[in-house]
Formats: C-alpha cells, structure tokens, sequence
C-alpha cells in the first residue's frame, strides 16, 4: 500500500518527483548502481529495467564503451558556447546522423520537448520567412509530443495539459488508425485507414505549415501502432498539399522499430525529424533536430529577422556528442540487437496472447505492448499499477500506461532476462 509523503521518511523532503501524486505513490526506491538491464537499489534488489528507464537506455545501464567515451571527453573538453564555436564532436555527430537519417542539417537542443519545440518553431517560420500566411498546423489524435508549451498544444489534449488549455494554440487534429493486433487482421482496419486520410485531405484543404506526427507507434498515449502503407498515403497527401511533414521520432529512433530510423521502416522521408531518449544511449540529455536542406536554406539570408533564434546553454554539449557517437557505433557495430528483438519478443507475446486477460497484443521492433481486459480504460485506470507492483515482486519493473501493459527492454537484455519478464507478467495477469 503506498503511503503518503507526510507519513513516511522515506520520501525525501527536498525531491519533487515527476508525474508522480506523493499523497497516493508508492515510495520511490533508492537505485545505486546499474548493470546492463539491470537496476540495483540500496537494499540489493535486482530488477531488470523492462521499459529501459522511460525508454532511453538503449545499450544497458553503466555501458563501458559509452562511459569511457565520455570519460575521454571531460578531460579534452566539457562544454562551449556554440553560438561561436563549434567542436570535433558536434561535427562528427551531425556527420553521421545525416548520412543515417537522409536529411542534411542537425539543430542541437537538450530533451525530446525542444526537439519538437524546434521543429514546429523552424516550420511555422520557415512558411513567414517566404512570406506566405500558412497558418494551420496538423496533428493526430492521440499524439503525444513532450510537455513544454508547443510540444503541449499538439499533443492530444488530457489530463497533463487540461490546466493549460487557455495557453495552447489552435491545432487541426486527424484520427490515427492504430491496429488491433500482432497481425492485421482486423477486418475494419483497411476501413479506418480510407476515413482518416480522408479526413486528413479535408483538414489540408486550408493552407498547412506542417503535419506533425509520431512514425509507426504513438508511445505515451499507448503504444498504439499503425501500418507502414497508412503512413506512405499520408506522406503523398501531405506532399499534395504542399506542407511540410515533422516526424517525432524521439522514442523509435536509433534502433527501437526495429530500424535505426521508424521513418526508414515506414519507407517516409519527413523535411523534420525530433530525436532524443536513445540519442546519447541514455547516458546524459541530449536533442537533436534533423532538417532538410530546403527547410535551412529558408533562414539564410541578410535579414536578420529571418533567423531561428533558439537556443540551449547545454547545445551541443561535448559529452552528450561523445556519448552518442559511441552510441552510434555500438548500433552499427551490432545491427543484429536491435535488427533481431522483435523476433526474440513474437514467441512470447504470442503465449501471452492467450491469456483471457490480454487484449489487443501489438510489436514493432523492441516494444512489445497490449492492452489489460478493463471496464474502463484510461491513464488512471488502477489496473495497470495493480499488475505493476505485481511484476515487482517478481524482480522486472514495468510502469503501464493506464491499463496498457508495454515492454520496450535495453537492447543488452539477454534472453533469460527477456524470459523472465514475460513469466512475471503472466503471473501477474492471473494473480489479477
């Protein structure tokens, strides 16, 4: 039973902890170490991290290569102002994530927010720079982009931004055709496809800056995944109308869909990408926003108003560079890890399928995810904790979304660790 923070020493009194209600939340566990998919605490517990830490521990905990490369770093350099400065690392880092990703530019910020905050601000300015009045800008229901203002207003509009709703701006919204199933066979599917991209040509008969959107899975809102053909229909609808097309790709890049890049999986070429989470393997914060060349050669210009002012004190921060470069070679050394995780999860979430409490059992590259047979479904639904402590006795910490159940494990995790997740889940589910 969770005890409130007055009641309790445990609960630190100078910590605010993020999205957590201390009057009902369990105590939050001290953690002192981290070993590939495992975390520690105080008292010697062992649990493996099945959902690497919200999703950005990509490699494993405390992982040398990484470690050691900024290590190296932060003895060379640690940080410099790079509005005047460039270095080594940004350099070789926007090298490479360019040659990966498609797109020609590399805009450094420090969280997966600003990734997105940038790539609407560069596409709502990119649009008055050529001095055209494209004021509508186009998300998806069930979107979830982060939490700052911008990141807020096209994200799907609930419980986390309801107090702020007199603050956001207008924003067109689409319907997301998510599928049923570990196959699609889903005899309405095909249906729901046709009515959203209809409804999309609707919205994009007024002039469009940009179509924002979360390529093949949307995370926060569920883990709710879509067909790579939806999304090529799209993009051909967007190119029509002649906006631009923004990918978040914050949770399913470097490796998470099975590609280093979901947009290469879905076969889509966005003008903006907003990365982060598995950026730096999740060693330090980091974002970036990746752009075409058309996109930046639309602040180039005498005209000092036409410039992106935006910027981090921590942008392009050297260690965040060294760790993702060794990131970067990690994955390209070893394809097969994140090439090869959706074939170690089928097996097991196809047993779990059968469980009469399993509903809608879904996979795409490292997230494996279904939804808990509930009454009522929705992000407070107690069910999902309910299992969570469960697991928990079982050393594997999960944190479900609502009554959605998801693993999304280090790519380190071995194949009895995988395992025992899926037997703790299973236990729990008849315990429920």
């Amino acid at each position: 039973m969770a005890q409130p923070a007055g009641d309790s020493p445990s609960w630190h009194p100078h910590l605010w902890h993020p999205t957590t209600q201390v009057a009902t939340a369990r105590i939050p566990e001290r953690v002192v170490r981290g070993e590939g998919a495992e975390l520690i605490t105080a008292s010697g517990e062992r649990l493996i991290d099945a959902i690497s830490s919200w999703w950005v521990t990509l490699h494993g905990h405390a992982e040398p290569t990484i470690a050691r490369a900024i290590a190296a770093q932060a003895s060379t350099l640690e940080q410099v102002i790079f509005a005047n400065f460039s270095h080594p690392p940004a350099e070789a880092l926007a090298t490479r994530l360019c040659r990966r990703s498609g797109l020609d530019r590399v805009f450094f910020s420090d969280n997966g927010s600003t990734a997105v905050e940038v790539a609407l601000k560069a596409a709502w300015q990119w649009w008055r720079n050529r001095g055209s009045e494209r004021r509508q800008l186009i998300a998806f229901e069930g979107a979830y982009h982060g939490d700052t203002f911008g990141a807020m207003a096209v994200g799907e509009r609930s419980l986390f931004s309801e107090p702020f709703e007199p603050l956001l701006f207008a924003v067109a919204r689409a319907p997301w055709p998510s599928t049923a199933g570990l196959e699609s066979n889903d005899p309405g599917l095909e249906e729901r496809e046709r009515q959203a991209l209809s409804a999309l040509e609707r919205l994009l008969e007024v002039p469009t800056a940009a179509v924002i959107l979360e390529p093949l899975v949307q995370g926060a809102s569920g883990m709710r995944m879509v067909r790579e053909v939806f999304l090529q229909q799209l993009e051909r609808r967007v190119r029509q109308a002649g906006a631009l097309l923004i990918a978040d790709e914050v949770l399913t890049g470097f490796g998470r869909s099975g590609r280093l890049f979901a947009c290469h999986r879905a076969a889509i070429r966005p003008d903006l990408i907003a990365l982060s989470k598995g950026l730096t393997g999740g060693f330090l914060p980091m974002g970036v926003t990746l752009a075409s060349e058309a996109v930046f050669q639309g602040f180039v210009a005498p005209d000092p108003s036409r410039t992106l002012f935006h910027g981090h004190s921590f942008t392009a921060n050297p260690l965040g560079c060294a760790a993702a470069l060794a990131s970067l070679d990690l994955l390209e050394q070893a394809p097969e890890r994140h090439e090869g995780m959706e074939a170690r999860h089928r097996p097991h979430l196809e047993r779990l399928a059968r469980h009469r409490l399993v509903r809608a059992p879904r996979l795409l590259g490292s997230i494996a995810a279904f939804d808990l047979a509930v009454e009522h479904p929705g992000y407070l639904n107690p069910a999902g904790r309910r299992l969570q402590d469960l697991v928990w006795q079982r050393g594997v910490f999960l944190r479900p979304l609502g009554q959605v159940v998801y693993l999304l494990p280090p790519l380190s995790i071995d194949d009895d660790q995988l395992a025992r997740c899926y037997e703790a889940i299973g236990w729990a589910l008849d315990q429920l």
